[in-house]
Formats: structure tokens, sequence, C-alpha cells
């Protein structure tokens, strides 16, 4: 597990767990992460949310070994910094140097027109939506697999400290300003995630 590491050492930094607690509960994790993983459908090529799916597992198979379930601020602190690694923060640069491009844009649309939630329960469905003043564009989903996993494993009242992370990574990403509206953890119509273009 790529993440396990940040993920013990937010135990200690988030949830108040000491090192020994948080060294047994990362050993638990794993198998159930495997678990987890193994359980889940192939995903279609060209379906760029596997890593989502993939981060999901892992935090659901921390939370299936934790002490105590966590509220829902806790979970998002703990998944926040537990993410927020050095892996991410370059991945996030990468990524923000590429927003808005024509790569960037095609890639949106191709995603949208795929439509592998019709065919995945743990994959996505979404529109591309370009704001009509230029400004940036709005992906807005309709289904959702980090709900779908989560909800399988009596989590879903936590998404929220999943969806927290959009806000997060765009601000790492340093070329957008994340907005929402809108998500479907909360009973919205759909997850409204828009992107902004920094001046």
């Amino acid at each position: 597990m790529i993440f396990e590491k940040p993920f013990q050492k937010a135990l200690v930094d988030d949830l108040g767990y000491n090192p020994s607690a948080a060294e047994r509960i990362s050993k638990t994790a794993r198998p159930k992460y495997r678990e987890i993983i193994e359980k889940l459908p192939e995903f279609e090529r060209g379906d760029r949310f596997k890593t989502n799916i993939v981060n999901c597992a892992l935090l659901t198979a921390f939370l299936l070994s934790m002490d105590r379930r966590p509220s829902v601020e806790e979970a998002t602190r703990y998944y926040e910094h537990a993410m927020t690694n050095r892996a991410t923060k370059i991945f996030c640069r990468m990524g923000g140097k590429k927003k808005f491009t024509d790569r960037d844009i095609e890639g949106m649309k191709r995603t949208a027109a795929l439509r592998a939630g019709d065919r995945n329960p743990y994959s996505w469905n979404m529109d591309y939506l370009p704001y009509d003043d230029g400004s940036g564009y709005e992906a807005r989903f309709y289904t959702c697999g980090i709900c779908a996993l989560m909800k399988e494993y009596g989590f879903y009242d936590l998404v929220p400290a999943m969806c927290h992370l959009d806000y997060t990574m765009s601000e790492l990403g340093g070329a957008s300003d994340f907005v929402r509206e809108y998500t479907l953890a909360s009973g919205g119509p759909y997850c409204d995630c828009g992107y902004k273009k920094r001046d």
C-alpha cells in the first residue's frame, strides 16, 4: 500500500493513537485493503477514476481497523493529512500545469462520454460543463464509486471526509479555485466539481 505509512502516521497526529496502536491498526488494515481491492470489478481502460476507488479502499481498510469510529470532522482531518504527502503534492503540481489545456479538456470530454458508472457501480458518470464566460469548467457527477463502496462497508456518513480533499488538491495544483454547491453524499441531486481559473 503506497500510502500506508502516511495513514499510520496520521493515526497518531490526528486521531490521538499511540505509535504502537497505530502500527497494530496498520497491520490489521493491510489484509483488509487487499480483500476490498480483490472484490472490485476490473476498471475499463480509460477510466480515470480507478485511483479514487483505490484511495477509498485504503481509507475504508483503516476505518475498519480502528479502535473507535471517528467523527466526520476527525475523518476529514485524518484523510487530508494522510493524503497530503510528498507524492500527492508532486502529482497535484503536475496536474496544475496541465489544467485547462486542450489535453485536459479532451480528457474530461472522453471521461464524460465513457459513462463507466453504467457498467461498474464503483466508477463514476459525469458531464463536462464549460463555463459560458470561459473562466473554467464544472465536472458534474451523477454516480459516485466512493459512495457505493463506503455504503457497502457501513461508512456512508463519512464520505464527506473524502469529498473535502477536492479542495485541498485544487489548492496544491495552484491553477484553479475549487467551488461546489452539492454532493450526492449530502443528499444533493449531483456532485458539482467546479474549477475556476486563477488570475
